[in-house]
């Protein structure tokens, strides 16, 4: 006889209480749970199960095998709905966290392209520039670029960017160009309002020394678009991502300030709650991600590439 058929009907029968309920739990008659029972106590040369008129309770050595029988039992019980789910087909409410700049100039053109591809999926996408729980805020992913500070979570890269100090053509003309990075201390400088560390740029000199630049300028905002905005108007010099100032650059609406520093590259990751398999919802969107940004590196982000 099959011993995973044993042995559910030996644990059925320790769950149920006797023979008769465990065979409407298996959906087969009393004998033949009587059976598997007797093989599987044949098979082992041990006695499980205590038998009276009254009721069944498993012996010493019973209790001991059912644990262990009841752990194999549960996860084969994995392993088929394991199977099952990863050939079915992704669906259901799949919820994002995404970084505000990149949600809405980059991962918001390409959804509409995963939903006709997927039409069973819908997405919640949520744009915040805060670090949330992904777990216990009930996001099945997120976006999040640089180093990642939640080793527990499983991540894929799915490309780079790199951050630059930008400015207008005009601002340089007016202003100079700084050729060092002390030169920075006399400009106007577009800070990010919610970085943690203040108002202070972490940039790498040319001899590979990180330098802290804390310089106030005429506008502080959180909101990576508005100081891109900011600086193509001539207010100051940014220090931005690629994924924001590609396009712009491309145009000639700005410039790299200092070209002779050190290129700050930043990986872009998916990251999701770990576990024994990935959803098939999270794992087509990841694929479909890897896939959009396939063309995209640190370098290019311009839509016209």
């Amino acid at each position: 006889m099959d011993r995973l058929t044993e042995m559910e009907a030996f644990a059925n029968v320790v769950d149920q209480g006797g023979f008769t309920d465990a065979a409407k739990k298996m959906g087969i008659s009393k004998s033949a749970v009587s059976k598997h029972v007797s093989s599987l106590e044949t098979r082992l040369g041990a006695r499980l199960l205590n038998r009276t008129t009254r009721r069944v309770s498993p012996t010493e050595i019973g209790l001991a095998y059912y644990d262990r029988a009841r752990r194999v039992l549960n996860d084969a019980g994995e392993a088929d709905a394991l199977v099952s789910s990863m050939q079915s087909a992704p669906s259901g409410l799949l919820r994002i966290s995404v970084a505000t700049d990149f949600g809405v100039n980059h991962l918001s053109p390409v959804l509409s392209e995963f939903l006709r591809d997927f039409p069973d999926i819908t997405v919640n996408m949520v744009l915040n520039n805060r670090y949330v729980e992904l777990i216990s805020e009930g996001f099945d992913m997120a976006l999040r670029i640089g180093e990642l500070e939640d080793s527990s979570l499983k991540a894929r890269k799915l490309t780079e960017t790199n951050k630059r100090m930008i400015a207008s053509p005009s601002y340089l003309e007016s202003f100079g160009r700084p050729q060092k990075i002390d030169d920075l201390n006399s400009h106007k400088l577009l800070h990010y309002s919610n970085q943690s560390s203040g108002n202070v740029w972490k940039i790498t000199a040319p001899s590979g020394e990180k330098r802290q630049v804390r310089t106030t300028g005429w506008l502080s905002v959180n909101d990576g678009q508005s100081l891109l905005n900011a600086a193509i108007s001539g207010l100051g010099i940014a220090y931005l991502p690629s994924y924001l100032y590609s396009e712009a650059m491309a145009e000639g609406l700005v410039e790299d300030v200092m070209p002779n520093l050190p290129m700050e590259t930043q990986g872009i990751y998916a990251v999701y709650p770990p576990g024994k398999f990935t959803q098939p919802k999270v794992r087509a969107f990841i694929d479909f991600l890897a896939h959009a940004f396939a063309d995209k590196d640190a370098m290019n982000w311009s839509h016209s590439t």
